[in-house]
């Protein structure tokens, strides 16, 4: 590099020179995950229709280097076994997408839905060191007892342990060592094939790939800092406090770090074992009301919700209590948006297809453009079918897939909070399907949502939305003398800009050029590396 660059570069040519291998990099983890995706017959699984030409050659290509065993798997087996191949990153970003079904589509989300981790833990020394170093204590001063890993994810793994103080058992959850470094260098990659995409694919103004891997980025970012789970924690309790028959784990604040989470122990039978709940006397059809309208509770009226309630996640203790665990996937819906879904799931309920749609309008969902009425009978065709079926045919779940697709007709934008509700929806539906197969999601949620109507949207609810009117006007008339200043300002501005005209500055100018070259000719650079690999890799490996 030294001798490539000389000895009296500049700062500025050493930082480009890095950018252009970080650039070339990139690409080449690219390449490596395509390998590995083409593989376990990920890609030839995909459809193939509607592709252009080079991408129909990619795909037959893809098929041809396919392991033969790949062939006989389900979708989501070569999906969990090529991302766990590539690492936690790349199981991070499959359980990402797994919530963005208009990204991956409907089929894809379902299958990455399945996908779980299938990662070694490491060794309980460095879970030890990881600990000390998180809260600055010494494992065997804090804790009595210290077990080996009893589970291990991509980003974490838990350990069961005694505090030495109490004799508390509790559970421990530790970070991975290097899975942020490594997720850092893997963001470089996702970002070089988001760009690729952008650039390519006549979609990429409706999925915006780019804003898709910002926001895995910011989630992971939360994820991997423990203090952010265990405040998530701590929300949920105080939103839970007084619910009967669900609660979430206690937080030790004191043991807890970035890279560490101390917590209550939780004793009980996985939700996901029928037979275990069974034998222990549970009521599995009331537990099944209790997971919805527990679920209905945190996501209508708190507008906080666990969006990773698959049964792993979920425990029945004792006393007949379900315990969530693994919080590190939060959702969250603001007050319109609460209102939106109350609003929706009661129409439905009372078959008022009329206040559904004129839901969708006053909420902005709908551009105005469109006819109420044409949009009701779009909403009508999704209920009335359902509420001629059976109990156990019913699907909340379904009926908001059904509701997007309606609603893309008539140009409604996706909204990401409402699309990781609607997933971790159809994942708690089916939950209670297991525990009881007759499952009535209507009779359900009824009481829930309609208690939440009557305190929100009746008289005490017009009071509250008043008040919080007022406030707003109260704080805006304390901001005008600051706005009416920038205005000014930027008026002052506009004006010496329209009398001069807009220009920019030689040496910006020089830049964005010398970008643009260098972007191109590192691009020509990728592709031929690709190619070269690509060869290579067909007929040596």
């Amino acid at each position: 590099m030294a001798q490539f660059l000389g000895r009296n570069c500049s700062l500025a040519q050493w930082l480009e020179a890095l950018t252009r291998m970080g650039i070339v990099f990139s690409h080449l983890s690219l390449v490596k995950a395509g390998w590995v995706l083409a593989r376990e017959g990920v890609i030839s699984a995909l459809p193939a229709e509607g592709l252009p030409p080079p991408a129909r050659f990619g795909h037959r290509l893809a098929g041809m280097i396919a392991r033969k065993q790949s062939k006989h798997r389900k979708q989501s087996e070569r999906l969990s076994i090529a991302l766990n191949r590539l690492g936690p990153s790349w199981v991070k970003l499959g359980q990402f997408l797994a919530t963005r079904p208009d990204v991956v589509g409907s089929e894809t989300a379902r299958d990455l839905e399945l996908l779980h981790d299938r990662i070694a833990p490491f060794p309980v020394e460095i879970s030890r060191k990881r600990i000390e170093q998180s809260i600055g204590r010494p494992v065997d001063e804090v804790f009595s007892s210290f077990s080996e890993p009893i589970a291990a994810a991509s980003v974490a793994q838990v350990h069961k342990a005694v505090l030495a103080s109490c004799k508390t058992e509790v559970a421990v959850k530790v970070v991975r060592p290097g899975v942020r470094e490594r997720f850092r260098h893997d963001l470089d990659t996702f970002y070089a094939a988001a760009r690729l995409l952008d650039r390519t694919s006549s979609q990429a103004e409706r999925l915006k790939p780019v804003s898709v891997v910002d926001m895995l980025a910011q989630s992971a970012r939360i994820e991997m800092d423990l203090r952010l789970e265990a405040a998530a924690f701590s929300e949920m309790a105080e939103n839970t406090e007084n619910d009967k028959g669900f609660h979430v784990p206690g937080v030790n604040w004191e043991f807890t770090g970035r890279d560490c989470l101390t917590m209550d122990w939780v004793d009980g039978i996985k939700l996901s074992d029928v037979q275990g709940l069974a034998a222990a006397g549970h009521d599995l059809k009331a537990l099944s009301v209790q997971l919805i309208q527990s679920f209905l509770r945190h996501a209508v009226r708190d507008g906080f919700f666990h969006a990773d309630m698959h049964p792993g996640n979920l425990f029945v203790d004792a006393n007949g209590n379900i315990v969530a665990v693994d919080l590190g996937i939060a959702g969250r819906l603001s007050r319109p948006e609460r209102r939106f879904l109350a609003e929706i799931l009661y129409g439905f309920i009372t078959r008022d297809y009329l206040r559904v749609a004129e839901v969708h309008f006053d909420a902005g969902y709908v551009p105005k453009h469109h006819d109420i009425s044409s949009f009701a009978q779009a909403i009508r065709a999704i209920g009335e079918p359902i509420h001629g079926q059976s109990a156990e045919t019913i699907s909340m779940a379904k009926l908001l897939t059904l509701l997007f697709e309606v609603t893309e007709i008539f140009d409604m934008q996706t909204r990401p909070e409402l699309l990781l509700l609607q997933k971790t929806m159809v994942v708690v539906e089916g939950v209670a399907r297991t525990l009881d197969p007759a499952f009535n999601m209507w009779k359900a949620a009824e009481p829930v949502v309609g208690d939440w109507i009557a305190k929100n949207l009746g008289p005490v609810g017009m009071l509250n939305d008043a008040k919080e009117g007022m406030n707003a006007g109260r704080r805006l008339l304390q901001m005008m003398p600051e706005l009416a200043r920038k205005a000014e300002q930027v008026s002052e501005e506009l004006e010496e800009q329209t009398k001069n005209g807009m220009y920019l500055h030689p040496k910006t100018t020089e830049a964005i050029s010398k970008a643009e070259a260098r972007n191109n000719r590192w691009g020509h650079v990728a592709l031929w590396v690709i190619a070269g690999l690509l060869t290579y890799q067909v007929f040596f490996d």
